[in-house]
């Protein structure tokens, strides 16, 4: 008869870390792939960019665009600010370990499990955020670096400039706000993961189904969602509002 495996076994735990990295490893590869032949969101939005810059090198007034691409690097700048407030609440349970497992357990539906244990999920809680935190700064630098672009793009009325060296500008800052967009993408996607970790307090067996959820949502959301067929010109499959009826 098949038993369920105790929770706080060491080999259920490190199978449940083991799960993480491989589904959290394994979709950052198989999206990137799939994304080169496969539209997708970030390979969609690549080509607004593009579109974008290529357009932005035909207007004299810029400060529209300047304001765009500061609100992207303000909206990077607020995920890695809350990240280490994350960070600095961890360091802060990690501190009280005895109060907050005390605390977890009197909870009638979570495992209990051994001290190490209870640390060791911190740990991986305070891990992501850290490569959260990375991510979101890295990003909001490249949100930097195309500020940088922008003014050094060429004026319209320059004559000096040929239609080929225009294109090619317009590429690279496309392509550096495309590398600053997939930071953050990369960044939201921990948040996911972390999230799924949560459930990790309660139960690996849970954890493990979370995480494996947290790739399914990613993937609909990336590869088939209903944003992604209205960007792509296609109707998306989503009914007309229906009006009430007044009485």
């Amino acid at each position: 008869m098949l038993s369920i495996p105790d929770a706080g076994s060491v080999w259920i735990n490190a199978l449940a870390v083991g799960w993480l990295v491989l589904c959290w490893m394994g979709y950052t590869y198989y999206a990137l792939r799939k994304g080169r032949d496969t539209a997708c969101l970030a390979s969609v939005l690549h080509l607004y960019r593009r579109d974008w810059m290529n357009r932005l090198l035909m207007r004299e007034q810029r400060m529209s665009d300047a304001s765009v691409i500061g609100n992207l690097e303000r909206n990077t700048s607020f995920f890695a600010s809350s990240t280490l407030l994350i960070l600095a609440g961890l360091i802060t349970v990690m501190g009280a370990t005895d109060k907050a497992e005390l605390l977890l357990h009197e909870l009638p539906f979570v495992a209990k499990v051994s001290r190490e244990i209870f640390e060791l999920k911190l740990l991986v809680l305070m891990a992501i955020f850290v490569y959260a935190f990375f991510t979101f700064s890295w990003g909001m630098r490249q949100y930097n670096f195309a500020s940088v672009l922008l003014g050094s793009a060429p004026l319209l009325g320059e004559k000096n400039v040929t239609e080929a060296e225009r294109n090619a500008y317009a590429e690279r800052m496309a392509r550096v706000l495309s590398m600053a967009g997939n930071e953050f993408n990369l960044g939201l996607r921990s948040y996911y993961f972390a999230l799924g970790t949560l459930t990790w307090f309660i139960n690996p067996l849970l954890f493990i189904l979370t995480t494996a959820g947290v790739v399914l949502v990613l993937y609909r959301r990336e590869f088939h969602s209903d944003v992604l067929h209205i960007m792509m010109f296609s109707p998306a499959p989503i009914p007309p509002p229906q009006m009430e009826k007044l009485e």
